[in-house]
This record gives C-alpha cells, structure tokens and sequence, in this order.
C-alpha cells in the first residue's frame, strides 16, 4: 500500500461528499510532516480549493475532516490552521501494517497489473575509447532506474547505443594496421586513451592517413571482408574491457543488450526515403533536412535536422531516427526512455517530434529524456586530471576501492577476504550513491571525504545502519517467531515503524519521477529512524520477551527495506561491515 495514495484518495472522496467537488489525488495535496508533529501527514487541498469555491479555507478545511472516512487506518481527521487537515495514523492499524510488510517478501510495494515494454537507452560508450568519469553518471542512473522498474514487473528491453560506426572507426582501424604492421603482430589496446588520442593525433596532423582512414570507412561500410575482420577484432577487444567495468560496477548491462551505431546502418537509407518520399523531409542545399514543427533558432527560422549530407552520408540524427523508428516499430515499447546528458535535450526532443510527426510513436506511446548533469571537481569545473583530461572510470573505481579498504582496515571481525570484498561494496556503492543522492538533473561535486564518510547521506552510513541491525539479530540467536505481534509504546518505536511503512511510497515516487535521490533520501531518513530508536529503545535487554520480540521485528524491517532499497539502486548491503 502506498500510504501517501491511499490518504490521498480518502480526502478526494471526502471533497466529492463534502464539497460535492471532484479533485484529483495530486490536488488532495498530501504531504509527510516533520518529525516530533502531532500529526503523520497533513493535506493541504483547503488552500487552493478556497480560491476555486470562492469559500474560506478553513471552512473547506473543516467540511472535508468531518466527511473523510477513517476506518480503522486513521484518528479522526482534525482541521487547524489556516484549513490544514491534519492525518494520524492508529497506532493498532501501524502497528499489524509493519507485522503485514514483514511477510511480504515486496515490503508492500505492488507490482503492475499493466506490465509495459519500455525501452531504456542508457550508458552508450565508445568503442576504443576509456570509458571516463562523464560515462559514469548514464551507467549509474540507467541501472538504477532498470533497477526500479524492472522490479514494479515492466517489461525493460536494455539498450546500449554503443558508438561502432563512422569516421571516427575509420581513424581508429587505420591506425591499428599501422600498428600491426609495426608490432607484427595484433596489437592490444588495454591502454584505450593513449591508443585513441593517438589515431586522432595522426588524423589531425597527416594528410596521409586522414585520407587513408576515409577510405577505410568506405570499405567497412561497403562490407570489405578484412576490413570487416579488423573492426569486429576492434569491438571485441573494447567490449571486453567495458563489460569488466561493467562487472565492477554491478550493473545489468549485458552483450545482448548492445544495439551499436552500426546495427542501425542498414535502416538510414530507408528512413531517408520513407521521410523523402511522404514529404517530411525536404532537399535543401544538397542536404536532406527534416523540420520537426515548433524548433526554431535565435532568428525565427526552423531549425533541422540533417537525414542526409550533401555528399550522401548519414548523421547521428539519421541513426537517432532510425534508433527510435526501431524502438517503437520492430520492439514494440510502450516508452523509450533515453538516459542521456541535459545537452542532448534540445537534439531528443526534435527526434520525438519527428517521430510523432512520421507516424512511428502512437499517441500513447511515451519517449522521455531522463536529464542529467555533470560531475564536477571541488573547484566547480569538470571532473578532470590535474593535467586537464578526462578521469578513466576504471582509476577512479579502483581508488574509490582502495580508499575503502582503508575505511574497514580496523574491522578485526573481518578476515582478508571478507575486507576485500566489504571494501569493493564499500568503495563502488559511495561513487554510485554520491550521484544516484544527487537531484539527477543538476551538476554534483566530487568529493571522497563527503561520499567515504560514515555520518551523513552516504552509502557507508546505510552499509553501516543495517551491518548494525545484522549483529543485533545475530546477537539474540536469530530473528522473531513469525507470529510476533508489534507494539509500539515509544515514540522512536513510532516513528521508525512509520518510516518502515512508507517504503512503497518511496518506491513509487521514484518510479514515477524517475529521480533515483527520492529513494536515497527515503534510506538515509529511515537510517536515522533506526538509529534514534536503537539509541533510546533497549533491544536485547527489553523489559520483557514480548517486547524484545516486537523490537526484533523492527530490526528485520529496517534491513529488509535498507538491502532491498540499496539493491534497487545497485549497491550492495554486506552484513558485516
């Protein structure tokens, strides 16, 4: 049950039989309030509804307490203020609510009825180049949120629009048979970045080879056979080094998963003339150019995109086209959710509207941009090397490691193995939680001390709240009978078990919003939950079983909902830490 949904619809039924009004569950305008308040949510619909009746707030206010229903789940409704409808939850009803959430394996969050096919297009890395610190935030984000609503039953089709194609190949194979033929033989490219900026170093300085790698990206396109032998070595050597950062990561991401540049190839020339032929593209120029309505430029004039060049090569846009003519098309989505950069927003949107305009999303079809920004360093600037370039992902991961190791050297309890491990959970969850904490559509800073720190927003304090509930549980010889009944007689018992309830309203936000930080926040808060009522609550010394037994329940709750929470978002929970 998501809470926040079902006070909502009580106080929209008490508006439709107070005020014979129909609202929606947004305009009930339900909200949590702060802590140590004599009420658990307040709903602020008096307010705005006032202007709309024409009517005192506090009189609507009053009408919709006296008509909300509630049952055995609520106090009576009580209209203060200025018309504020203030909720408390029973505590008998909360207290067989956090019993109910401990056998069910979801913690109440329900699965859809509905299960849709959404395609999520996150990562996109580039073959032959290091993936660096900017490819972090797409990986961290996308899985996340295939996380999440892989969990809710979607249906989630991962996609990895791998860069594989193009001019840019042609420089990089170029540059790997110079090399074989000085080396003699095939030559590693371990060391992406040294290897890339060298070809590009070459492209930019030869004439020679620049020339040579343009005729070599007419020979793969035209499907030469040794070329074609030297670009699949290529990918599969890159490929290899991506998945085992993928690994580190603990993402979802999979080879089957990769849909690259070139697996759209031999679409452009159909999408060209399907766009040409039915008149929603236009020569211009030489150009092939499509006018998505309502885009125009600083001077008022349409702003295109480009199909097809002059010279009759394709672009991104033509791939992007045919990446979401695809989509919608041959896979079949509900919605396509693009993981992708705040640059890219201006360049997605045009992409949606000309699919709308071609037919190839139906109206209920859903394309969204999940927007994010970029990492910055303490300074203010991007993220970079001290010399100014882009920070390797795989550096940073194994630093966030070793950094970690540091943080559990002093854990005795732990043997060689154990730390090793802790200290991979440790080091990749605080690089991974510090952005996923992070609204995702701002720029965040990159900070170890803040994101290694054991007190505050961090994922070392949740590894850390819930490593605390394991060694309780294990410290009274196992978790609770099963037909534990749950009394809350102190307020930090209260207020704990009310955090517990709302994780599938946590859940939900987050789905809905897709903003991965609703959830950090939700974890953080029921972490400091927890640890008041470990503070003020005796546990393995309560005055009686009965009551150790329903404090037991609370601890099991409290991790459940850290391992699954943290889970969802891609990090691990060791129970030794």
């Amino acid at each position: 049950m998501d809470l926040e949904l079902e006070l909502a619809q009580r106080v929209t039924a008490a508006v439709r039989s107070g005020l014979n009004l129909d609202i929606t569950s947004e305009e009930a305008m339900i909200r949590p309030t702060a802590p140590g308040r004599d009420a658990d949510y307040q709903s602020n619909a008096a307010m705005s509804l006032a202007r709309r009746l024409g009517r005192p707030s506090r009189e609507i206010g009053q009408a919709i307490a006296d008509h909300l229903v509630v049952g055995d789940m609520l106090e009576p409704a009580r209209a203060e203020g200025p018309g504020f409808v203030n909720l408390t939850l029973r505590g008998d009803w909360l207290s067989r609510r956090v019993a109910d959430l401990r056998c069910d394996e979801r913690i109440g969050v329900a699965s859809t009825e509905h299960p849709r096919r959404v395609v999520l297009d996150y990562s996109a890395v580039n073959v032959a180049k290091e993936m660096h610190v900017g490819h972090l935030r797409s990986t961290i984000i996308g899985d996340s949120i295939h996380r999440l609503l892989r969990f809710r039953g979607e249906h989630v089709i991962a996609q990895n629009h791998v860069g594989d194609w193009g001019t840019p190949l042609g420089m990089l194979l170029e540059h790997l048979l110079d090399e074989e033929q000085i080396h003699g033989a095939a030559t590693s490219i371990g060391e992406l970045n040294a290897f890339y900026q060298a070809a590009r170093l070459k492209f930019d300085n030869d004439p020679a080879f620049q020339q040579r790698a343009r005729l070599r990206v007419v020979a793969l396109q035209g499907g030469d056979d040794a070329t074609l032998e030297l670009w699949h070595d290529l990918i599969e050597k890159s490929m290899r080094y991506v998945e085992r950062l993928y690994d580190l990561l603990g993402v979802l991401l999979t080879p089957a998963d990769v849909a690259a540049e070139s697996f759209y190839s031999p679409m452009l020339s159909d999408v060209a003339h399907e766009l040409e032929s039915r008149g929603l593209a236009e020569v211009v120029d030489g150009a092939l150019m499509a006018f998505p309505p309502g885009f125009t430029g600083r001077d008022g004039r349409p702003v295109p995109l480009i199909v097809r060049k002059s010279d009759g090569g394709y672009t991104y846009d033509t791939t992007d086209l045919a990446a979401i003519r695809y989509r919608a098309r041959d896979l079949h989505a509900d919605a396509i959710l693009y993981v992708v950069g705040t640059t890219q927003h201006l360049h997605l949107e045009m992409i949606f509207a000309m699919a709308r305009v071609a037919g190839w999303l139906p109206p209920q079809a859903v394309a969204t941009h999940v927007g994010f920004g970029q990492v910055l360093g303490p300074d203010g600037k991007r993220f970079r090397t001290r010399a100014g370039e882009s920070i390797r992902l795989v550096e940073l991961l194994e630093e966030a490691v070793e950094r970690a190791a540091a943080v559990v050297a002093e854990r005795s309890a732990l043997t060689d193995d154990e730390r090793a491990q802790v200290a991979r959970a440790v080091g990749v969850g605080a690089v991974k939680y510090a952005d996923l904490a992070s609204d995702r559509i701002k720029d965040y800073v990159f900070d170890w001390d803040r994101m290694l720190a054991m007190d505050g927003n961090t994922s070392v304090y949740l590894q850390y709240a819930n490593a605390r509930v394991r060694s309780v549980i294990r410290r009274a010889g196992g978790e609770a009978p099963p037909d534990t009944q749950v009394v809350l007689e102190h307020p930090a018992e209260r207020a704990l078990a009310l955090a517990l309830a709302q994780f599938p309203t946590a859940v939900e936000a987050t789905i809905s919003h897709l903003e991965p930080h609703r959830l950090c926040t939700y974890l953080y808060d029921t972490a400091v939950a927890f640890s008041t009522f470990y503070e003020k609550c005796s546990i393995l010394s309560a005055g009686t079983a009965r009551l150790r037994a329903s404090r037991l329940v609370l601890c099991e709750l409290t991790s459940r909902a850290m391992v699954r929470g943290l889970d969802l978002l891609g990090i691990e929970a060791p129970d030794r830490l």
